[in-house]
């Protein structure tokens, strides 16, 4: 089959029946769209062609730079479909927490603006946001940049409705279950709204990260405020999915179904099984259930070798931030923020701020340190960095992953807190707090 560019390869995936074998549904029929069979490896291909190609002979004569927030998929899609016109890419991130991907991301050739990292809980007291970064380097040289802006472009969920949703609809007809992973929700909400033309009475579902979880791909419920696509009422239900299960039935698919799928895509197989399961016991004709496989495994092996280590022969470590059960969690002592300040005063703690960088240099607590908690999780797994005498208060933007890693020091033999409402409710409270500017504390 001959093509002539490229961009000639992006969509038409085939769709794949899960065997029951797999699923173990009696009465309902699942189907996965395999965007892993697009040219760059995922669905993003779709949208980073949707965005650009009505466009792409203006952003070349005029000699424009093709810039967007990506820490992953939609930045390898763009950064090709960019050089093989001719055309530069840059990506402004502070997402890029696989290795893997930056690689990929530097071997396509893109240039790479990595800000500061964030913590994995959202953080409102973070000013390092990228889009208002590009939007500011917009303002000063406007003619300069092509802004694709995947999370408010219509033509994002414009390139599903046009060719996502017919596909599966010419394919298997009437879908009564439909299941996408909420990203910039852009493939979500297109091959829905075209699907639901076809069957009012299709359900729609979206999937999304554990709160303080992090699944390439996915947000997690408090991000989902910074993606003007996201339109919560259109879906019918939203199911959480942590990245340990994400992984797990991301290796159902790799082994039992021969899809290459990464662990987005597990996560979605993993979420549409917990809404399915109890629906199809009461069910007495058959339904049809898809969902989107959305990229490969291949760049996402320390991020699996992270959470399923056994894999690659290496040892599980007894005490995890991802084996924390809820006992552990309920016995952490949270300090109460109307008493904070005295207790901090009183107890003389470590104080440990998990949030990211730029945030801890606007503004802190006194005397706190700052490790992002994806490091400090690092730092714990290879060793104790400090005297398990020291008392430690943790402290994260709104108190969701303080708890955590408290639990876990508690648990490696620490008198560990967690601060209540976090750094927000310390703000709010009128308590003292810290600038840095420069190495100088003012």
């Amino acid at each position: 089959m001959l093509y002539n560019n490229i961009s000639e390869l992006i969509g038409n995936t085939p769709l794949l029946k899960i065997s029951p074998e797999v699923h173990k549904l009696e009465n309902i029929e699942i189907y996965a769209k395999l965007e892993l069979f697009n040219p760059f490896g995922s669905v993003k291909d779709r949208i980073g062609w949707g965005m650009i190609k009505d466009d792409i002979n203006s952003i070349k004569d005029n000699r424009q730079t093709i810039i967007e927030s990506s820490s992953g998929n939609t930045a390898k899609a763009l950064q090709v479909l960019a050089s093989s016109n001719g055309i530069k890419f840059k990506t402004v991130t502070n997402r890029i927490k696989v290795p893997e991907v930056k690689s990929i991301l530097q071997i396509l050739g893109a240039e790479i603006e990595e800000l500061p990292g964030l913590s994995e809980c959202p953080d409102p007291t973070d000013p390092n946001d990228p889009i208002t970064y590009i939007e500011n380097m917009m303002s000063v040289e406007s003619e300069k940049y092509y802004h694709t802006a995947q999370y408010t472009n219509m033509k994002n969920p414009q390139i599903h409705y046009d060719n996502t949703g017919k596909e599966i609809y010419e394919d298997l007809g009437n879908i009564d279950y439909f299941f996408g992973t909420l990203g910039t929700t852009g493939s979500s909400r297109g091959t829905m709204e075209y699907l639901l033309e076809k069957n009012s009475d299709m359900k729609k579902v979206g999937i999304i990260a554990s709160k303080g979880d992090s699944i390439p791909g996915i947000r997690n419920i408090d991000e989902m405020y910074e993606v003007g696509i996201f339109k919560k009422k259109l879906y019918d239900s939203i199911i959480t999915v942590d990245s340990v299960e994400a992984v797990e039935w991301m290796l159902q698919l790799i082994r039992k179904c021969g899809v290459l799928g990464g662990p987005t895509s597990g996560a979605v197989f993993y979420g549409s099984l917990k809404y399915l399961r109890d629906i199809d016991k009461t069910l007495t004709e058959k339904k049809k259930a898809v969902f989107v496989a959305c990229d490969r495994v291949e760049w996402y092996i320390s991020y699996i070798q992270k959470r399923r280590p056994d894999i690659f022969d290496s040892s599980i470590k007894k005490d995890n931030i991802r084996n924390l059960s809820m006992d552990d969690l309920d016995k952490v002592i949270k300090i109460e923020i109307d008493e904070a300040e005295e207790w901090v005063e009183k107890n003389k703690p470590l104080i440990i701020d998990l949030r990211g960088n730029l945030a801890f240099k606007a503004k802190h607590i006194p005397n706190s340190i700052n490790i992002i908690d994806n490091y400090f999780e690092e730092l714990l797994d290879s060793g104790i960095p400090f005297s398990n005498n020291q008392t430690v208060l943790l402290v994260c933007p709104v108190g969701e992953n303080s708890k955590k890693f408290a639990a876990l020091l508690n648990k490696k033999g620490f008198k560990a807190f967690s601060l209540e409402g976090g750094i927000v409710s310390w703000r709010d409270a009128g308590y003292a707090l810290e600038r840095t500017i420069l190495n100088e504390t003012i």
